[in-house]
């Protein structure tokens, strides 16, 4: 079945393209020139980049080799979520909401959280491959 936007966005807890702008945009703004705000931000892309390659590919391999990369998956998407919880602390303890943390859901509270946090790291791989033309 090819894949659309469409069909994502008939998922449960899906962002809209809007929404992951909005966030993205936001947290541009609380980040920004603020050193240590941007080393954590660039840590968050690069993890993002990493885990987005592991979801564009898992659409291709067969069980077997589902099976051998889901570890080195589920830790870079773990990784992805850390690197979000760890920018917001960063801002927060900086007195600036991070309200966008909050938009994106708690994994604890709602499982399908964790694959719409995982949508917003490939929103940002998606944003910086655009860039890197």
């Amino acid at each position: 079945m090819p894949t659309t936007y469409d069909s994502y966005a008939a998922m449960p807890q899906s962002l809209t393209l809007e929404e992951m702008r909005s966030v993205h945009d936001a947290i541009l703004t609380e980040v920004g020139s603020d050193p240590d705000a941007l080393e954590l931000y660039q840590d968050l892309i690069e993890s993002s980049v990493r885990y987005a390659k592991f979801r564009m590919d898992w659409r291709f391999l067969n069980v077997e080799e589902k099976m051998d990369i889901d570890s080195d998956r589920t830790s870079a998407h773990t990784s992805c979520i850390t690197k979000l919880n760890i920018l917001a602390r960063c801002l927060r303890t900086q007195q600036k909401p991070a309200t966008w943390r909050d938009t994106l859901g708690d994994a604890e509270a709602d499982p399908y959280i964790r694959k719409r946090l995982g949508d917003f790291a490939c929103y940002l791989a998606f944003v910086t491959a655009l860039n890197a033309r």
